[in-house]
């Protein structure tokens, strides 16, 4: 789909033979892939400048680059004036690979690399016209609009995960993790000093990284992979690299080349206490007042003070342990809004918080095994993580206060439940008791990987969820295969046992029992210069459950595929490059039944100034049971569905155009429009504004207002039916100076019904953020959420001071309001703004650090 244009599917199970045949056949090792030869003779990109050429520490790409270690440490002040530089080892010749296929880049640039026991020291030279350069007075992780330089660096040289490593010219820094298939992932923050300075003709980068702050292995005949990129926005978003990337060979780090000599390094032991205080009054509605008003009262809350702490003890440099008791988990950045109108399965909302997101790419998986939002607040939680020689660990322990822990709201409601089940036991009312209240889940996570030759790995899987009532257990396997250079394939198995409560269908209500369940997943892909190719298969059974983790759906099956050709690159035609691909699933339950099918088309232009244009053409089909919905027919029961029929279907059609660009360091614009035919609608209604548009729910509530009476007679069961789905995605972002920029994004989805020809929903998104970075520590933002049909306005405003990693100052204020809105509790609209709930809060934070 238009959202998916970025994404890869995989294959119809046909196809399978084939693919292998031309994969593991035309797939043939081979070497990086030189530029075309200049007219003397010599790739132009790779001859080295004079300077370059002439210089004592001039490292060669094929042998890994010796380190030299300094006694004299440098000023990090990004000038560059420092004698350690002038014997620094020296990372010249680079190369442009995007757009460009290791050829000539458009300007000079220069890297240098040395150490001392405590630090390893990076400087980098950019040579650019100064009007050229994006630079911004940004937050940490938020340079990504601006140029930069960005380093993998592989520091157990296993070429499956380095540190990602990133700095725009004013010396802001960007720092995370990247994984072999998975990607770069920028949650993590490492304890370094950095310096950029804007020069005439260029910038200059000054880095100092303790290595305390890495995980490593080094000493004698020790390599680590070193990848050096430099980001060049303006022209076409280019993209040099110190080594050839050959885009025939999957992966990165199997192509990053070599530093050595990292001896004699101070061994220490770190220990890391970060205490953080949190000073909040809070103000909230609630259903209970005084006087029996049924449309509730606004309450105030006193002020609150929360106390918490995490800790960090390094016990190597390749193993920490964590701690965490009654960490402080308010999100300073809350999640962005979604549409949540006709939606049927859960929606997935990355992790933010920073005990978790340490180490986090250790439990991570293509099945989402383990979730780090399932443990909500953890009054304390413990985790070890490290590698020893090939074997990767991490184990995690939380004892988790949300589920137990009722609101003030929940504690009255729960008593009057209880109170009329006692006044009417015949009546069947079923109520949480008390034995749920205050209790603590236990959640215990192992993950163990082993690597097998240079690019292999296989690993484990355990968690186990325990709360009253409620116990799961999941244990299985995963592995990576790098088959040729252009091959990968991986895979995953889970079986999973709960001891829960589980809806029946046939008898419309819930049971406790025991449910084994069975997850699996699996691709291969392969990559070459112009193709890609994608096959791979998923399911989970009925009872599958992983309760530390994320399922989106239960009892289905898929297959996929995903073909894509891309043509040469060349970064001076008008049109740099065309794309096309195809992605087609398959989806079925475990008794064979089809549930879904689609096949996307989508063709693609890449122009300068950053200029993307494109659209496709979809083809689907829907088919959706009752008992997915509630119960299932039988010959006394009626389903979940109106009518003689227990199923629905839907053929589908979508056409959809995007463009994207960012022709200028000031602008980006994104717009996409879509137009589906036959898309399922549901039925569930979208709140008072979009009650439900189905044929037989419309008569009912004509009848209804027409006829009082039939108003005591129940709705009308659903009927799930096809209509046309207008569907819009836009973003607009404006920096007009450097530490100030604005962004509008907006959203529309809009289904009307064919049977009726009613409205199903028309949801309007809008979210409005502008941050102002008065230095690259200090900083204000503020964000204003809106829905139209939740007719929800959540204000957001922050003002931090983030001067290092665990230390950190916060002020804030949060609020939900209605507009026009309908009361929670009467259903009556309500005009103006009406309060849901706000807070003020104070956070502090401190990083105390010790070596031992």
């Amino acid at each position: 789909m238009y959202h998916q244009m970025f994404s890869k599917s995989r294959p119809a199970f046909i196809l399978i033979v084939i693919f292998f045949s031309v994969a593991l056949s035309v797939a043939q090792p081979s070497g990086p892939i030189l530029p075309e030869a200049a007219e003397n003779g010599r790739p132009e990109a790779l001859a080295p400048t004079e300077a370059v050429r002439s210089s004592p520490g001039y490292v060669k790409k094929n042998v890994p680059a010796t380190i030299p270690l300094t006694e004299t440490p440098p000023v990090v002040d990004g000038v560059l004036d420092d004698p350690i530089w002038q014997r620094a080892a020296l990372f010249g010749d680079f190369l442009q690979t995007q757009p460009g296929d290791n050829v000539a880049p458009r300007h000079h640039t220069e890297a240098m690399i040395a150490y001392d026991s405590k630090h390893i020291y990076f400087a980098f030279r950019a040579k650019q016209d100064r009007n050229t350069i994006r630079a911004s007075v940004a937050r940490r992780d938020n340079i990504w609009n601006d140029d930069y330089f960005i380093i993998f660096l592989d520091t157990f040289n296993d070429k499956r995960q380095s540190y990602a490593l990133a700095w725009n010219p004013l010396g802001i820094q960007g720092d995370g993790t990247m994984t072999e298939g998975r990607g770069e992932d920028y949650s993590i923050d490492i304890v370094m000093e950095s310096k950029g300075v804007v020069t005439e003709d260029g910038f200059n980068i000054e880095v100092a990284i303790p290595f305390k702050s890495l995980r490593y292995e080094a000493g004698k005949n020790k390599n680590w992979g070193l990848h050096i990129f430099r980001r060049v926005k303006y022209n076409n978003n280019e993209l040099n690299s110190w080594m050839p990337i050959d885009r025939s060979i999957n992966g990165s780090l199997p192509q990053a080349g070599h530093i050595t000599g990292l001896e004699g390094i101070e061994t220490t032991r770190q220990l890391e206490i970060n205490p953080s205080l949190t000073i909040s009054e809070t103000g909230r509605r609630s259903r209970h007042t005084f006087n029996g008003d049924a449309a509730g009262r606004y309450v105030n809350e006193g002020v609150k003070a929360d106390f918490g702490m995490t800790a960090k003890f390094g016990l190597s440099p390749t193993i920490t342990l964590d701690f965490a008791y009654n960490p402080d988990f308010a999100q300073v950045e809350a999640d962005a809004p979604v549409s949540t109108a006709n939606v049927r399965f859960p929606i997935f909302f990355a992790e933010k918080r920073p005990f978790f997101l340490e180490r986090i790419d250790i439990f991570q998986s293509g099945m989402n095994v383990v979730n780090t939002r399932a443990i909500v607040d953890p009054d304390l939680a413990l985790k070890l993580t490290g590698r020893r020689g090939k074997n990767t660990f991490g184990i995690m322990y939380a004892s988790d206060n949300a589920p137990g822990n009722y609101s003030v709201d929940e504690r009255e409601s729960l008593l009057l439940c209880q109170n009329q089940r006692v006044a009417d036991p015949t009546a069947g009312i079923s109520c949480p008791t008390e034995r749920y209240m205050n209790q603590n889940a236990d959640i215990g996570v192992i993950r163990v990987k082993r690597d097998i030759g240079l690019y292999h790995n296989i690993g484990f899987f355990g968690t186990t969820y325990n709360f009253v009532d409620r116990h799961n257990h999941t244990a299985g396997f995963d592995g990576r295969f790098k088959l040729t250079p252009k091959v990968v394939a991986e895979f995953q198995v889970l079986g999973t046992n709960s001891r829960r409560s589980f809806y029946n269908p046939d008898l419309d209500r819930n049971q406790y029992r025991t449910g084994n369940g069975f997850g699996y997943r699996g691709f291969i892909q392969r990559s070459d210069r112009n193709l890609y190719m994608e096959l791979a298969a998923g399911g989970r059974t009925a009872d599958y459950r992983a309760d530390v983790g994320f399922t989106s759906r239960t009892d289905t099956n898929s297959l996929n595929s995903f073909v894509r050709y891309e043509t040469n690159r060349n970064p001076k035609n008008p049109i740099i490059f065309k794309r096309l691909f195809n992605q087609t699933s398959i989806t079925y339950d475990w008794k064979g039944r089809s549930q879904r099918t689609e096949s996307n088309t989508q063709g693609m232009l890449a122009l300068q100034r950053q200029i993307f244009i494109g659209g496709g053409f979809e083809y689907g089909y829907e088919r959706v049971f009752e008992h997915e919905f509630g119960p299932r027919r039988s010959a006394t029961r009626q389903g979940a569905f109106f009518g003689d029929r227990s199923e629905r279907s839907s053929h589908r059609k979508e056409i959809y155009g995007f463009i994207e660009a960012s022709p200028a360091k000031q602008w980006f614009v994104l717009f996409v429009l879509s137009q589906n035919y036959g898309s399922l609608d549901y039925d569930f209604g979208a709140g008072p504004k979009y009650p439900r548009a189905s044929l037989p729910y419309v008569n009912w509530y004509e009848a209804c207002g027409q006829y009082g009476s039939i108003c005591m007679t129940p709705p009308p069961r659903q009927d799930p039916g096809a209509g046309n789905l207008t569907y819009i995605e836009s973003s607009v972002r404006y920096q007009p100076t450097t530490a100030f920029q604005v962004q509008l994004n907006y959203n529309r989805s809009r289904l009307t019904r064919n049977d009726t020809g009613r409205v199903a929903f028309d949801d309007n998104v809008f979210s409005l953020r502008s941050t102002y970075q008065f230095t690259r520590n200090l900083y204000a933002r503020m964000r204003l959420d809106y829905s139209n049909i939740s007719s929800r306005v959540r204000p957001q405003f922050v003002f931090g001071w983030t001067p290092s990693p665990g230390t950190a100052i916060y002020a804030g204020y949060n609020d939900d309001l209605n507009y026009n809105g309908f009361n929670p509790y009467t259903g009556i609209r309500e005009p103006g703004f009406q309060g849901n709930g706000r807070s003020f809060f104070i956070k502090t934070a401190y990083l105390f650090k010790k070596s031992f």
